[in-house]
């Protein structure tokens, strides 16, 4: 094993406590922590997950959660209501939906009801403008924002870099391909963006010197799609059946026993990006909280 593995568990616990700090210093200053609301329609397992995580992660840094359950066949109509209330309500800095929304419900209808100030995912049409233009810098996407941080905090520069985003969601991939170009110091790469239509994506990643992989295809990157020493990121987290182990197991969108003998850096999975999308929801709380406060 050659790579150096970035402990994305230790980056995210460092920042949550730097966020933990500054919610005490935003107590003293407002009389008042920040908060999180959490919408959860319906009863999807993974989603109740995410939200437990998310809400006892709150819990942890002080900062204030309200989680509201919905039933499965509640109706657009009255979720968007529940949506308006909270954009209301003063004691409400973020506001969130949990993804994936019932069949019934239009998403995007969903996500730009959301009030933009409080969009703590970063998901509005207007925040994600504000992201393409570079305009400032307040809420970001969480998880490319946490990947930007992973490259940062463990000393590998990302200016003048020629990273390759494999996958174009607009969760991660398009924002991030966004960020990574954007004249930060912790970004100003040269960015190409692969997905499932490009012919063959290794001509691509083999000139990468930052691979970041978030097509959601467990171990579609293989040790020979990459170039020797190159960074790899993992966003992927699929859930497969090992056959050795005879159980479930997560594994992401890179072949982490082939990438890591020739990867110069890489993230597992789990542990890798995974805590930081968390961190990075905590830190657009407070980031909201402050906004709102000037």
């Amino acid at each position: 094993m050659s790579a150096f593995i970035i402990d994305g568990k230790a980056i995210a616990a460092k920042i949550n406590e730097e966020t933990r700090l500054e919610v005490e210093k935003f107590r003293a200053a407002h009389g008042r922590v920040p908060a999180l609301a959490v919408i959860l329609v319906g009863d999807d397992p993974a989603s109740q997950v995410y939200v437990r995580n998310k809400v006892t992660t709150c819990e942890k840094l002080g900062i204030a959660s309200k989680m509201i359950a919905l039933d499965a066949d509640t109706d657009e109509k009255t979720l968007l209501d529940k949506i308006a209330e909270l954009n209301a309500d003063d004691a409400v800095d973020g506001l969130l939906v949990q993804s994936p929304v019932p069949r019934q419900i239009d998403e995007y209808r969903v996500i730009q009801a959301i009030s933009p100030d409080k969009d703590v995912d970063c998901f509005s049409e207007v925040n994600v403008g504000k992201l393409l233009v570079g305009r400032e810098r307040g809420i970001m996407p969480c998880t490319p924002y946490g990947v930007l941080e992973l490259l940062r905090r463990s000393g590998i520069s990302c200016r003048g870099k020629h990273a390759v985003v494999i996958g174009r969601s607009n969760i991660v991939g398009k924002p991030m391909a966004a960020l990574l170009m954007q004249k930060l110091p912790e970004a100003d790469a040269t960015v190409t963006v692969v997905h499932s239509s490009t012919p063959d994506i290794a001509t691509y990643t083999r000139q990468a010197d930052i691979v970041i992989a978030a097509i959601g295809k467990p171990r579609f990157v293989k040790g020979d799609m990459l170039k020797k020493g190159a960074t790899v990121i993992d966003v992927g987290i699929n859930r497969i059946f090992d056959e050795k182990l005879q159980k479930n197991r997560l594994v992401g969108d890179v072949d982490f026993d082939e990438a890591v003998e020739v990867a110069g850096a890489i993230t597992p999975v789990p542990g890798g990006v995974g805590p930081m999308t968390i961190a990075m929801l905590m830190r657009n709380t407070l980031v909201a909280a402050n906004l709102r406060c000037k």
